[in-house]
């Protein structure tokens, strides 16, 4: 017997959260939507029918929890607490075994299950929802990496309200005595998110296909970092009326340029524009490589001049999956991770005492940098001449905030990357502050290396960001 291939249920779009009876509410999780086949062969399809189960091999434990069902559910990886879309995106890139085995140990995939549609051979998906619901339950027990879907009844604003405050993408509304409704999208389910916005430069557009030949395809995104400098946000290629299209395209002609902020997108023609531009974006997340995920163009922004479109907006309007925080938008601005072997930029959870390291960096010249934990990152000072002994002074050249992981981080940067060239650690332990000040840090250190009293002091006649470096009397 042929085994049938199920298409996915889809969900409407809701402008808001709402309450009601005759209604449950589930968390919208930020996936690939897969469909498991658990009988034999063991099958797990995307949406649009591509093979998963050799990319996620630890989802295969579904053999050992329930025989003989179809179900749906979504595939997430968790990251501190919270779905890494990022992190999926890699695991389903990876292509040898090796490399999908490291993933799988080191970004371990879960498959939250929220509906059933078949079992022992008979489709389920005339029954109302409910009633599969209490048959999924008694039919699926949960592993290390399956779980069931929690839901809540009735109460679904609260619910949304909580799931935005943990950081999750939204909620899916599905009306209790729903028929599963195979590749439609009636409205009898709904996914209700909270989309953020943002101010963007309009750097440049890729080429129109079809009926946007002679227009646009996407217009290619960006803002500028604490140094003024472009950073690709990546593109939008939807939200345009037809009008819209017409106003744009006629502003293109008068500002092109043969001038590149920043490199394109592999196979991406491009014709760049002079940054005159701004357009408000909405957009879902922030990934790890800054890239707004989920773009849709709003409006022209013919009020705001592009300089005050900067990189702060989309950290301060973010509880986003890269954990970043206004601290570390510029060190992560700056680096290009799935180049560099630096760590992401994550803040960590204060610890009992502060650490301080000091990592010799050969990159064009010797230099030492000077990282002090404060507030869960590590505030840093690029040092020329090292560490001063005794009565001597150094200069210390205050740099971007760094992550607290980068305090054991050592290797190669490579060429072409920020900071490129060696790091190693020179010493590292743990510190009091003495005095904390804007314009004077005094600590003690206690590390391999280094003890007692170390001084900054700001140099206001200086650069805003120079400070004299000097050992203290103890």
């Amino acid at each position: 017997m042929s085994r049938h291939i199920y298409r996915p249920m889809l969900a409407k779009v809701a402008e808001e959260a709402f309450s009601d009876k005759g209604w449950v509410f589930e968390v919208k999780w930020d996936g690939f939507r897969a469909i498991a086949y658990v009988e034999e062969p063991f099958s797990l399809k995307s949406r649009n029918g591509k093979e998963l189960k050799n990319n996620f091999p630890e989802l295969q434990e579904l053999n050992k929890l329930a025989s003989k069902i179809v179900v749906d559910g979504e595939i997430i990886v968790m990251r501190e607490g919270k779905p890494d879309f990022q992190s999926l995106l890699e695991r389903g890139q990876a292509v040898s075994a090796g490399e999908i085995q490291r993933q799988s140990t080191r970004a371990p995939a879960v498959y939250i299950v929220f509906d059933i549609l078949e079992k022992d051979g008979k489709p389920l998906t005339k029954l109302p929802l409910m009633e599969r619901k209490t048959i999924l339950k008694d039919s699926l027990r949960e592993g290390a990496n399956v779980l069931l879907c929690d839901f809540i009844e009735e109460k679904g604003e609260a619910y949304f309200q909580l799931a935005v405050e943990k950081g999750l993408e939204g909620v899916v509304a599905k009306k209790k005595d729903s028929q599963y409704e195979e590749g439609l999208r009636t409205g009898s389910w709904l996914k209700i998110k909270k989309l953020k916005t943002c101010d963007c430069v309009i750097f440049g557009y890729t080429r129109g296909t079809e009926s946007r030949e002679k227009t646009f395809g996407a217009l290619l995104l960006g803002v500028y970092d604490m140094e003024g400098k472009p950073v690709y946000l990546g593109k939008v290629g939807t939200g345009f009326t037809q009008e819209m299209i017409g106003i744009l395209t006629d502003k293109f002609e008068k500002i092109k340029t043969d001038l590149a902020p920043f490199k394109s997108e592999a196979g991406d023609l491009v014709t760049w524009l002079e940054p005159k531009l701004v357009c408000e974006v909405a957009y879902q997340v922030v990934t790890r490589d800054m890239r707004l995920r989920m773009a849709r163009f709003k409006r022209l922004r013919d009020d705001k001049p592009p300089s005050e479109c900067t990189i702060d907006q989309i950290i301060e309007n973010k509880k986003i999956e890269t954990a970043d925080t206004p601290k570390l938008s510029e060190y992560a601005s700056k680096r290009h991770f799935k180049e560099t072997p630096e760590p992401k930029a994550a803040v960590e959870e204060k610890k009992e005492k502060q650490i301080f390291v000091i990592q010799e960096h050969r990159a064009r010249a010797l230099h030492y940098d000077l990282r002090l934990e404060k507030d869960g990152v590590l505030k840093s000072w690029a040092v020329p001449k090292g560490i001063p002994e005794s009565d001597q002074k150094h200069l210390a050249v205050e740099t971007e905030d760094h992550p607290y992981e980068y305090g054991s981080f050592e290797g190669e940067i490579p060429k072409g990357q920020y900071g490129a060239g060696t790091v190693k650690i020179w010493d590292k332990g743990h510190y009091e502050t003495k005095l904390w000040e804007k314009d004077k840090i005094e600590v003690t250190l206690n590390g391999q290396r280094l003890k007692g009293r170390y001084i900054l002091v700001r140099l206001k006649r200086a650069g805003e960001k120079d400070w004299l470096l000097l050992k203290g009397k103890e």
